[in-house]
């Protein structure tokens, strides 16, 4: 879920100075912060996870708020590499930043448009980034070579047949993996009230072999210069998994933001010869402030 702001009850913000300050520390910080911090790839939650509730908000608040901005810290315990049977913990920052339904920043979602939105779908167009691969995050990857990070375009589509919110988004790499990505998902509250919400729901991310190649397969030059044999995944669904994202307001302005996800690898990134655990277990926290 974007854990930098909550689903419901949000306030307007009438300090444009003071957002546009915030948007541009966001900026800068967005290049350079780890883990759930960004709009990132591999994503560590599941795809629904970073807007979860966004598009319910019509239904509990209306009108939407001019401005809506919140900001926070959270840390993430997740694996070391897509893959990988080796865990760590990855601190960062959310900050949240909507203008209507139209325009949003988010350190989950990217920096976007909703070109289309209605009562109960909106769909558009964000630019996240592509978080890359450090060959020193394990032993496993020494002789692989980094995966550079990029910018990473998004198109996506939500809606909501009430209370399940139906989501696909595609992205394409800039640079980095290079490669197109695809996620369907759906998500639906199973809990709610005036200061506590919680999501559940499925993903399956489906991603081409130029994707393929660059995050699990391992090329002529990497197998001498690593202990793997050479492998060249094709293109077809590399995972599937479940989502869990709850919010808890403490008060009007603090709330604290708990996820968990659940990723299968498939096909030809489970046989990779890199991957050691096709379960892969993600856990964010956070807390933070509604402006």
């Amino acid at each position: 879920m974007d854990v930098s702001g909550p689903p419901f009850s949000r306030r307007t913000i009438r300090r444009p100075a003071l957002i546009s300050l915030m948007l541009g520390l966001a900026l800068c910080l967005f290049c350079l912060m780890p883990g759930k911090a960004q709009a990132q790839t591999p994503s560590p939650l599941s795809e629904w996870q970073y807007s979860a509730g966004v598009l319910l908000r019509s239904k509990f608040e209306n009108p939407l708020p001019t401005w809506d901005v919140s900001v926070g810290a959270a840390t993430s315990l997740q694996p070391r590499y897509v893959g990988s049977s080796e865990y760590h913990v990855q601190p960062g920052i959310n900050l949240d930043v909507r203008y209507k339904d139209i325009a949003f920043f988010s350190m989950g979602e990217g920096l976007g448009v909703n070109l289309l939105r209605g009562e109960n779908f909106r769909a558009g167009v964000a630019l996240g980034f592509d978080v890359g691969r450090d060959q020193d995050d394990s032993s496993q990857l020494h002789g692989l070579g980094d995966i550079s990070p990029a910018p990473e375009a998004k198109v996506f589509a939500e809606y909501t047949i009430f209370p399940v919110v139906l989501r696909t988004a595609v992205r394409r790499g800039f640079g980095g993996n290079n490669g197109w990505v695809g996620d369907v998902s759906a998500y639906l509250p199973v809990a709610g009230s005036n200061r506590f919400f919680v999501f559940v729901g499925p993903t399956a991310t489906y991603a081409d072999s130029s994707y393929m190649r660059r995050y699990f397969g391992i090329n002529p030059n990497q197998s001498i210069r690593s202990v793997y044999r050479q492998y060249t995944p094709g293109s077809g669904f590399s995972s599937a998994g479940f989502g869990s994202s709850a919010v808890w307001f403490w008060t009007e302005h603090w709330f604290m933001t708990a996820d968990g996800a659940y990723q299968r690898l498939l096909g030809d990134a489970a046989d990779s010869p890199i991957t050691r655990a096709h379960s892969q277990l993600t856990l964010n926290l956070s807390v933070a402030y509604r402006f």
